[in-house]
């Protein structure tokens, strides 16, 4: 795997798990009793958008480290898998 290869996948893994992870522990302004005006209520109070960056980057970093191990370490292809439909 090339280093463009590589890192258009990490990319796309860092993306797919960022809208995985966005909702978790987000809390709305209603219910922290502030409604910023001109906002909808159901909008994040505090999102921390820098620390869930961080987090992501490391949690697709995790993800990416399993995929390379998997198809270029160990070897292995979507060829290895059983066919299901052919027995």
């Amino acid at each position: 795997m090339g280093i463009g290869t590589g890192f258009a996948i990490y990319f796309i893994i860092w993306w797919t798990t960022l809208f995985i992870t966005l909702p978790f522990q987000m809390k709305p302004q209603f219910e922290e009793g502030e409604v910023t005006e001109g906002t909808d209520p159901a909008a994040p109070a505090n999102p921390k958008m820098l620390k869930r960056m961080l987090w992501n980057t490391v949690l697709s970093g995790v993800v990416f480290l399993i995929y390379y191990l998997i198809f270029y370490v160990f070897d292995y292809s979507l060829d290895d898998i059983p066919d299901l439909y052919h027995g």
